[in-house]
């Protein structure tokens, strides 16, 4: 008898780091499907194409940042609950707080520990 595989969720990060982009899909890959996106315009596309569960975000990046693509974001009533996580090398207080003020759920300075990302993906889409 086949058994049914659930499909895995999909997370999206948008970084314009490479090198992040490749962390975090290796440290992903095996429990969620990754997509990447390195750019703001890109990012919302992709958000419409595609069912996101989850989306991470880098603050600095060229043109839109990511406070205001999570702004954006949040600013659209289909994605009001979807998982948002800042994951970037700024790590003020004060970045911390603009990104809970723009909606993200999360938040994560770079480099970020494999194990930690997981976990706190695992805490945000429970596997069914």
């Amino acid at each position: 008898m086949p058994t049914c595989v659930a499909a895995k969720q999909t997370v999206l990060s948008v970084d314009d780091s490479l090198i992040s982009q490749q962390m975090i899909k290796r440290a992903l890959d095996n429990s969620y499907r990754v997509l990447l996106a390195d750019n703001a315009v890109d990012a919302l596309s992709v958000i419409y194409q595609e069912a996101v569960e989850a989306l991470l975000l880098d603050i600095s990046m060229p043109g839109i940042d990511g406070f205001e693509l999570c702004r954006t974001v949040r600013s659209l009533p289909r994605f009001k609950n979807l998982p948002i996580v800042m994951v970037t090398s700024r790590d003020t207080e004060a970045d911390r707080q603009e990104a809970r003020m723009a909606g993200a759920s999360g938040y994560l300075t770079k480099p970020c520990e494999p194990e930690r990302l997981k976990a706190v993906m695992g805490r945000l889409l429970p596997q069914s």
